[in-house]
């Protein structure tokens, strides 16, 4: 069965794009073949560091959405990875509920995979008790990522009702490992793929291409479900 990733967390800067890009580094390197999607118009980072692989998507533009659909008929051994935007979860919400998205996926063999992002924050909590309330009966895997490059510790979460909430609806708790902030802004000004910047002498030393490949490992054993 196929995969359509859905890369959400509705609030801005909670590292959505940063897991999308992990994400294809991850089906990059695991020769796993996928197709990208960037529904963030306004920064386009997923399409800027992974150009040959993500196409941009305009949220609210049913034509535009409806393509990605069409790119799971035509494209059935491709898995999906949909970084949205920030606040796009109306017009999202809206196109799902209309066109039974989740339901057309089921019947094209493709299971759905959503990805809720989290800083520490408590605004992080409630939009995803949004999501569990809003998805408990339909056909979708949840996969909450706490992401350490965006929060200290997320002790209050795991000690929260959404958290419980989260564990008896089957979500699978994922970690993002912090990246060294030093590296995070060489990689931002170079436009760089993960692959570059852990292999790409020109563009890193021989330390920080170290960070890197150790960081992807960190993250890549926190994507061991993929393989189910």
């Amino acid at each position: 069965m196929g995969k359509v990733h859905f890369i959400g967390g509705e609030k801005g800067g909670v590292g959505k794009s940063m897991t999308a890009r992990v994400l294809a580094q991850y089906y990059i390197d695991h020769d796993m073949p996928f197709l990208g999607f960037d529904c963030d118009a306004s920064h386009g980072t997923f399409s800027r560091f992974y150009q040959d692989f993500a196409s941009p998507v305009v949220v609210g533009d049913d034509d535009s959405l409806d393509g990605m659909l069409s790119a799971v008929e035509e494209n059935p051994e491709r898995d999906l990875i949909i970084d949205l935007a920030a606040q796009s979860a109306l017009p999202i919400n809206r196109w799902i509920e209309e066109t039974d998205v989740f339901g057309l996926l089921s019947e094209l063999g493709s299971q759905v995979v959503w990805w809720h992002v989290m800083d520490d924050g408590a605004d992080s909590v409630s939009l995803l008790s949004q999501v569990l309330e809003r998805y408990q009966s339909q056909p979708v895997s949840i996969v909450v990522v706490q992401n350490l490059g965006r929060g200290e510790s997320f002790e209050r979460f795991q000690r929260s009702d959404i958290y419980q909430q989260a564990k008896q609806q089957g979500a699978i708790f994922v970690e993002l490992p912090k990246l060294h902030a030093r590296l995070t802004q060489k990689i931002d000004f170079n436009n760089s793929s993960f692959w570059a910047v852990a292999n790409d002498r020109s563009l890193m030393n021989i330390a920080e291409r170290q960070r890197m490949k150790v960081w992807l490992r960190n993250a890549y054993a926190q994507f061991a479900f993929l393989a189910d």
